[in-house]
C-alpha cells in the first residue's frame, strides 16, 4: 500500500526512459527537500550502514509517522526523499507492514544502486521500521 506521493513518483518513472534521466529526477527530489537542521545531525539519527553521511529524524504526531532526513550524498538525499513519500503520513502501525524493496523495485532502482548504496537504503528502511516499531 504506497502513498498518492509515492505513486506519483512511479507514475514519473514510466516516463523516464533511461537510467540516467531516473537518476537525475532522484536526484532532483533530493534537492527539492528541506535540510535537516544541524541540530538534528547528532549520532542519534545518524544511520550506520551507509557509505556517506545520513541523518533520519522521525516524529510521530497523532499517530502519524513522519521523517525528515539529510545526507551529504545528492543520491541518497534523493533516495531519502524517496522514501518520505512512501512512508510519511502513514500511521505508524502500518509503516511495518509496508515492504518497501518491493515498492523501491517498482522504480528499478534496486537493480541500478551500487552494493553501497543498496546496503545503505537497507539501512535507512530498517531504521524507519525499528523507529515505528517501538512507537
Amino acid at each position: 500500500m504506497a502513498s498518492q506521493a509515492f505513486e506519483a513518483i512511479v507514475e514519473d518513472f514510466e516516463f523516464l526512459e533511461d537510467w540516467e534521466d531516473r537518476y537525475r529526477y532522484v536526484i532532483e527530489q533530493g534537492k527539492a527537500m528541506e535540510p535537516l537542521d544541524d541540530a538534528l545531525k547528532v549520532p542519534a539519527t545518524k544511520v550506520e550502514g551507509c557509505a556517506s553521511q545520513v541523518w533520519l529524524h522521525p516524529v510521530i504526531e497523532d499517530g502519524k509517522f513522519h521523517f525528515d532526513g539529510d545526507s551529504d550524498a545528492m543520491i541518497v538525499r534523493g533516495l531519502i526523499a524517496v522514501l518520505r513519500s512512501l512512508y510519511n503520513g502513514l500511521e505508524v502501525a502500518e509503516v511495518p507492514g509496508v515492504d518497501a524493496r518491493a515498492e523501491m523495485s517498482r522504480l528499478g532502482l534496486d537493480e541500478n544502486l551500487s552494493s553501497q548504496r543498496s546496503n545503505g537504503l537497507r539501512a535507512m528502511i530498517e531504521r524507519i521500521r525499528t523507529v515505528a516499531a517501538a512507537a
